[in-house]
């Protein structure tokens, strides 16, 4: 089978071009082009709740919140994680994409999508150095917290049902995430 792979300048001008619409659903992970799983209703709740949560961040100008945009972590690989809490810039990341070091959490929901978010997109995070990520398992109505970013993987681990998460002082109670 023959592949063909993609650099994120070649992903953003195949856009530009129109090859791929502006709201397709897609990213490039490892430097091929996947197609996002469709979101359904808890999904989208999810990703507003947490929008609510993390608000404050923002509003103090702490972080700012990118949701459902693309994070560069390398050349070939710009997935777009359903949350990402970015260091604050005044002028909003106007003139370049986001990239790995001016993400201060990454949030993933998954629905359907657990194994990849679990198995190719936090490696992908982990090696690019995102300090924390968190995956939010509807289906087990918990969150995987992963911190410490080390080679492939994290040094920190853990699976909560409740209790709380925190960023930026932020205290956000595990059941507040869950839909």
């Amino acid at each position: 089978m023959l592949r063909h792979r993609f650099t994120a300048e070649d992903f953003h001008r195949m856009h530009e071009a129109g090859i791929l619409p502006e709201d397709a659903r897609v990213e490039l992970v490892r430097g091929e082009i996947f197609t996002m799983s469709p979101v359904g209703k808890r999904h989208m709740a999810a990703v507003k709740r947490l929008m609510d949560l993390l608000f404050p961040l923002q509003q103090a100008r702490k972080a700012l919140l990118q949701v459902q945009d693309p994070l560069r972590l390398s050349p070939e690989n710009e997935p777009q994680p359903d949350l990402a809490l970015l260091a604050y810039r005044e002028d909003f990341y106007r003139d370049k994409v986001p990239e790995a070091r001016d993400a201060l959490l990454v949030v993933e929901v998954a629905d359907t999508s657990l194994d990849y978010d679990l198995n190719v997109k936090v490696p992908l995070y982990a090696r690019a150095g995102v300090p924390e990520v968190w995956v939010v398992d509807l289906a087990r109505d918990r969150v995987h917290v992963f911190r410490r970013p080390a080679g492939e993987g994290y040094g920190e681990r853990e699976a909560l049902e409740e209790g709380e998460l925190e960023v930026l002082g932020l205290k956000v109670p595990v059941k507040e995430v869950l839909p």
